[in-house]
């Protein structure tokens, strides 16, 4: 049986609805690409989210939230006094940007427990975990995380990592460097961005992008970059994917959930180019609702092409 494993930290989400209100949701990088898992995998794969939880109405509401929708939480703590972090997004037009309270948020403490951990992420098909999972972790913590990873591949789970670079949560681009270093030489499949990989190592195209990634070894790169098309690069063999043209209203989550269609779709056998059209669709329909998670319906009809 197919089984996946998201590490890293969900949110509370507050997203404006036009009129002086705020709807409340859940969301997060890793979490948002399992959401769009979930909705497009057989209802038999097993799905977790791999986090750490406070004990507070709001956590409560987050593993319910994620119960209801056939997400568990594996082994992940529950920690006395410990709270979600939170985040609100505002738009002009379709672009957004975000307002974060997370500085004691639980899920910097999703390596409190190695054992825990690593009994989260034992016989996993894929596990799957980003730059900002690295981020909001001490150097220690970070440590444990990658050689749990390390420790999984080993045992056979394949590893997908996007970079995903947000420079507000490292000291600095060198740090940022040298974690993102420790976490490709574990990955099978890199997921990156391009305006992010051009803002932390320089790359003038995407395709020094997946030359520098091809160079670590990595034998599975798609290279995202909104809406161009993307570089996909399969034991050197490289092909252009376009994206698809709509009209956005809320462009949310478009990465992650690419990366979710796209996790989703090598796992259900298709060939990397083909899995790549799948995530561009569900990456156009996910950019035309508000807020991070599509509904399941939205998601499958998107990946059906």
């Amino acid at each position: 049986m197919v089984s996946v494993a998201c590490i890293g930290e969900c949110m509370i989400e507050l997203s404006g609805t036009g009129n002086d209100s705020w709807k409340l949701s859940f969301a997060g990088d890793t979490f948002n690409t399992l959401w769009a898992m979930r909705a497009l995998l057989d209802p038999t794969a097993g799905t977790d989210y791999v986090t750490a939880f406070g004990d507070d109405p709001f956590s409560a509401q987050q593993i319910a939230f994620m119960e209801d929708n056939g997400i568990g939480i594996a082994s992940s703590p529950i920690l006395q006094g410990a709270r979600p972090g939170l985040y609100a997004i505002t738009l002009t037009g379709a672009e957004r940007s975000f307002t974060y309270w997370r500085s004691d948020a639980a899920a910097r403490q999703l390596a409190s427990d190695p054992i825990a951990l690593s009994k989260s992420l034992q016989k996993q098909s894929l596990i799957y975990f980003s730059g900002i999972t690295l981020a909001i972790l001490d150097v220690s913590a970070r440590k444990i995380l990658l050689d749990a990873i390390a420790a999984a591949r080993l045992a056979g789970s394949r590893i997908a990592f996007d970079p995903n670079y947000r420079p507000r949560l490292w000291p600095d681009a060198l740090a940022a460097q040298s974690a993102i270093a420790d976490a490709l030489r574990l990955t099978d499949i890199a997921l990156p961005t391009f305006p992010d990989e051009q803002a932390l190592y320089g790359d003038a195209t995407p395709q020094d992008t997946t030359q520098r990634l091809a160079e670590a070894d990595i034998p599975e790169i798609v290279v995202k970059n909104g809406e161009q098309p993307c570089l996909v690069v399969h034991y050197g063999n490289t092909e252009t994917v376009p994206a698809i043209s709509v009209q956005a209203v809320d462009t949310t989550g478009a990465g992650d959930s690419f990366n979710g269609g796209y996790l989703a779709a090598r796992l259900h056998g298709y060939d990397p180019v083909d899995a790549a059209r799948r995530a561009h669709s569900v990456a156009a329909h996910v950019v035309q609702v508000r807020g991070a998670l599509a509904p399941f319906e939205t998601l499958q009809k998107a990946f059906a092409i």
